[in-house]
This record gives C-alpha cells, structure tokens and sequence, in this order.
C-alpha cells in the first residue's frame, strides 16, 4: 500500500511539474519586470529624462538588398521582441487547446466565461467613463491580463493557494489573451495593404505544405518565418499577429526516424521551454523598459483620478475584472453551461478576479496602439500602473484571506 501511494504521489508529482516550473519562471520573471518597469520611470523622471526620450526614439535602418526598413529602437522593441512574445503565448495557447485545459468544453467553459467577463466590463466601464469624449476606441487597454504579474503574485503565497486555483487562473489568463490578441487584429489594424498580406498568406502556406509533408527544418522554417513577419508589418496589420499564426503553423509533435508523429515528443513543449527564460527575463523586460517610461512632471496624483482616460482604465482595470469574472461565471454555473471546478470556492473565484485586473504588458502594448503620438498618451500609462498595483494589493490581500483555510 505504502509503495502504491508513493508511486501516486510521484505521479501527481510529475503530472504537475511542467505547471509548476511555469509558475516559478513566471514570478521571478514578473519581479524583472517590476525593477525593468522602475527603472525606466525613474530615467523618464529624473536627469536622464532627455537621454532616455532620445534613446528609446533613436531611428534605426535595415537594408537587405532592395528592401529598407528604418524604425525607432521602440518600434523595433513593440513589433519585432513582442512578436516573438505573441509567438510564445500563441504556443501556449495551442497547448491548451491540444492537451490543457481549454482542450474539452468541460475544461474550457468556466475559464473561458471568466475571461469573457474580464474583457466585456473592463471595456464596458472604461466607454462610460469616456462616454461623449475622444478616447473611447482605447476600450481595449482595461481588457487585458499580465500572466507574469498576476501567477507571480498567486505564487508569492505559496501553497497556501490550491493548484485548481492557479491553474483557473492560468487558464483564464490565456483564454484572455486569444481575445486580447483578436482585439488588436480587428480594432488596432491601419490601413491593409493586400499585396503584403497575400505575401504572409503565401510564406504561411508554404509553412502548413512543409509541416503537412513532415519537414522539420528549423532553418526553413525561421527563413518563412521571418518573411510572414515582415510582410505582416508592411501589411497594417500589427506584426505581432505573424507571432501568434506562425505558433499555430508550428508543428505538435516531432517525427520518428520512420516519419510517424512521435507523440512523446512536444515540439510545442520544447519550444515553450526553451522560449520561457528569454521572454521572461529579457523581451517582457526590455519591453518594460521601453514602455513603461512616462514623464509626470506637472500630473499630480488627483490627475489622474479625474482623467476620463486614466480613470476608466483604472476602474476597468480594478472594479471591471472581479466584478465580470464572478458574475458570468455565476451565472454560467447556475444556467449549468459552466461547472466551477470542486477545489476552488466562489470567495477565491473573486479575489482572483482583482489579480487578472492587473493589465501591465498587454494594457501597456494596446495602449501604444490605441494612444500613438497623441497627448493622453501619458495618462493612459499612469491609468495603467496605478490600476495595476491596485488590482494587486487587493488580490494579494483578498486571496490570503480566501485561501486561509486551505491546507
């Protein structure tokens, strides 16, 4: 007996690790954040304001034969690192839909009425706050979950928190960010140019015939997939989109010597490994860095509590997630199209609800869509920060009290 019990506990064990390694890269990740994210406010701030301004809008070129590409370092920083970003939450959402937990309607329903929720009230209440003004179309920036920050600070407590919850959590994190993403490639597209999008929609087909064929070349594949990324940047459409099409196109398993899916062998799974640390502590950093730097000389605190902008986010942010989670997916479970998983009560569901209003990353990448050279730019970011470490310190402190209990 005492050996059989072993073996189910080693089991579980294994069962759990790859969570588990996710949420410690995660938190220490989201702490590299936090420190890139004060850095950059204190250069924006102090005598290195000009410097920092300078370098971050220092016009770079590329040329590779007759094609020319010149960006600032920042465009460079939200269209080329990010897209490599989206390309990895694009493989994580593959997985999830493959083998996780939006892989049966059964898993998939209470996480994905939650995010629902999180998205439809942040956006919700930031449009009445702006109701009559300029900014409405920026209802996007409350509607997003910073994964890092908000499993970072789940995992500050321990195991305290039951497993069901990060893994809700995690779920409803990535669930929220496929509707992030479609938010930006519907609503924060300019003009198409079709010529480029036919280009992309050729290198990814050519990707789909290799994969199809059983071609495994990584050498190839980063040849097309740098071809789709840049023409999805000539296109209008935001380069990051190519990131999470290509993770599609990436093949799930690796072949055996014989040509047959080795279904023990996650190419998904390895990507995901190997791309982990490099997002977590060098792309979402630098991004943070790059971003999050925002002068607030002559913005007082009350500003930006009585900026339509700034305010709505903060109360889509703070006030738009608990609230939207709960309620749909209350009402999800007693229409019975959503079951709440056993392991989890409604009070935990809720105080959750506050860390997924911690927007951060994705607030502060569709923020850049959304305010591009316009004045309200700086609110928008102090809107974001403020709303976020609200959202923070109440869901740290509400999920302590809801999880005291647990064992």
């Amino acid at each position: 007996m005492k050996k059989a019990g072993n073996m189910i506990k080693e089991g579980m064990q294994n069962a759990f690790s790859p969570i588990r390694k996710f949420m410690h890269i995660e938190a220490s990740g989201g702490i590299v954040l936090l420190l890139s994210s004060i850095i950059a406010l204190i250069a924006s701030n102090s005598f290195l304001s000009s410097w920092y301004f300078q370098f971050i809008n220092t016009p770079v070129s590329v040329s590779i034969g007759g094609f020319e590409l010149t960006k600032t370092l920042l465009l460079y920083v939200n269209d080329g690192l990010m897209a490599i970003f989206f390309y990895l939450v694009g493989l994580e959402i593959k997985r999830e839909i493959l083998s996780g937990e939006l892989s049966s309607p059964q898993k998939a329903s209470f996480a994905i009425f939650a995010a629902i929720g999180g998205m439809l009230f942040p956006a919700l209440i930031y449009v009445f706050t702006n109701l009559g003004g300029s900014y409405t179309h920026a209802w996007g920036v409350p509607m997003a979950t910073d994964i890092a920050f908000a499993l970072g600070i789940l995992t500050l407590l321990g195991k305290r928190v039951p497993v069901a919850l990060k893994i809700f959590l995690l779920a409803l994190a990535i669930v929220d960010d496929l509707g992030a993403i479609s938010v930006i490639a519907l609503f924060y597209t300019e003009e198409i140019a079709s010529n480029y999008l036919g280009f992309a929609g050729l290198a990814m087909f050519l990707l789909f015939l290799l994969n199809f064929s059983g071609l495994r070349n990584i050498a190839i594949g980063l040849a097309l997939g740098l071809v789709t990324w840049f023409c999805f940047l000539k296109s209008g459409v935001h380069a990051t989109i190519a990131g999470v099409m290509l993770a599609f196109l990436t093949p799930t398993y690796r072949l055996t010597q014989e040509g047959k899916l080795d279904k023990s062998r996650s190419m998904v799974d390895e990507y995901i490994h190997a791309l982990h640390p490099w997002s977590a502590f060098l792309i979402m950093p630098i991004f943070a860095f790059f971003n999050a730097g925002v002068s607030v000389q002559g913005i007082g605190l009350m500003d930006v509590f009585q900026n339509p902008v700034s305010l709505g986010i903060i109360l889509g942010l703070v006030l738009g997630n608990p609230i939207g989670i709960t309620l749909l997916t209350f009402t999800a479970t007693k229409l019975k199209i959503a079951e709440k998983p056993k392991d989890i009560t409604w009070s935990q569901v809720f105080s959750v609800g506050f860390l997924a209003g911690i927007g951060f990353t994705m607030s502060l990448f569709i923020s850049s869509l959304a305010f591009t050279g316009m004045d309200v730019e700086a609110y928008s970011k102090l809107g974001i920060l403020t709303g976020s470490i609200i959202a923070m310190v109440l869901g740290l402190s509400l999920t302590y009290i809801s999880t005291k209990n647990v064992k």
